[in-house]
């Protein structure tokens, strides 16, 4: 039987759809000898930082051999927090949606956020904590409640594609890390500004700051993380290369690598998300300089 190429990619798209989430689902990986946290993270194309967070580990922790790891899906607003400098107060929560959770013998910051449909940002923010702070068995912890108003925006699937699409706009003279751009804005599971760009064109830093993460991540190609002195992360995702490394102080106007190109529309293109405690932001109104 002849299969039309129409009908083929109408096949595609739906085995995109239905297979997304087992590819990003949690898993568990048993710790090979040699293996380090950093190789595990490499394999999995996520951060170190997100693995520590979803197993309780430390920086001064030591692998064993045969150890099993929770590897969480990919999720880079996690991943931009975790990689932050600090995290600080607030939340969107207000106090009558909210109950206190004692934590149990094998608890995590991770598990406990992610039981409660938040991010992890969110769960150090409601209890003022830092990134690095640890957890103890029998620590009584702010949460939302379990029939709390859901705070975040449910995934929405335009074909193979899990972005939402608003409105095209114009650069309207603000200066964005390409020259010229499209503008579309992106929701749902990703949200920001999807920038057009030349092929492998400059990618230029838009606000003085230290590189807290750089390299791939699953979903995202080659990804820099920005940090501004005021806490806000420029996540610069989609690129083809970097030129930067991990603690660099970036200023304005450096270049930090080139474009990629989109792996669904096929076009070049970067996508730009500003993140204040986890939660992202419009890039058109965050800071540059």
């Amino acid at each position: 039987m002849k299969v039309s190429k129409s009908f083929f990619k109408i096949l595609v798209r739906v085995f995109l759809v239905l297979a997304a989430p087992a590819l990003f689902a949690d898993t568990t990986h048993l710790v090979e000898k040699g293996e380090t946290l950093y190789s595990i993270s490499r394999k999995y194309q996520i951060t170190v930082s997100e693995l520590r967070a979803a197993n309780g580990l430390s920086e001064n922790d030591v692998l064993k051999f045969g150890q099993k790891l929770n590897i969480p899906s990919p999720d880079i607003e996690n991943a931009a927090t975790l990689n932050s400098a600090s995290v600080s107060s607030g939340s969107s929560y207000s106090s009558e949606n909210l109950e206190v959770y004692v934590a149990q013998k094998g608890d995590t910051y991770y598990g406990i956020a992610r039981e409660r449909g938040i991010k992890v940002a969110e769960l150090f923010a409601l209890n003022n904590l830092g990134k690095d702070a640890s957890l103890k068995a029998g620590q009584k912890l702010k949460v939302p409640a379990k029939n709390a108003p859901a705070q975040t925006v449910a995934l929405d699937l335009k074909d193979a594609d899990p972005r939402k699409y608003s409105s095209v706009k114009s650069s309207g003279g603000l200066v964005w890390p390409v020259k010229n751009p499209r503008i579309t804005y992106v929701n749902g599971k990703v949200s920001g500004v999807q920038l057009s760009a030349a092929k492998k064109e400059k990618i230029m830093n838009i606000m003085a700051g230290t590189v807290m993460y750089c390299g791939s991540y699953r979903g995202f190609g080659e990804v820099v993380f920005v940090q501004s002195k005021t806490g806000l992360i420029y996540a610069y995702t989609g690129m083809s290369s970097i030129s930067v490394q991990k603690g660099d102080y970036v200023v304005y106007g450096d270049t930090i690598g080139t474009a990629g190109v989109d792996s669904i529309s096929k076009e070049s293109r970067l996508t730009l998300m500003v993140f204040r405690n986890g939660s992202p932001i419009d890039p058109a109104t965050a800071p540059r300089g």
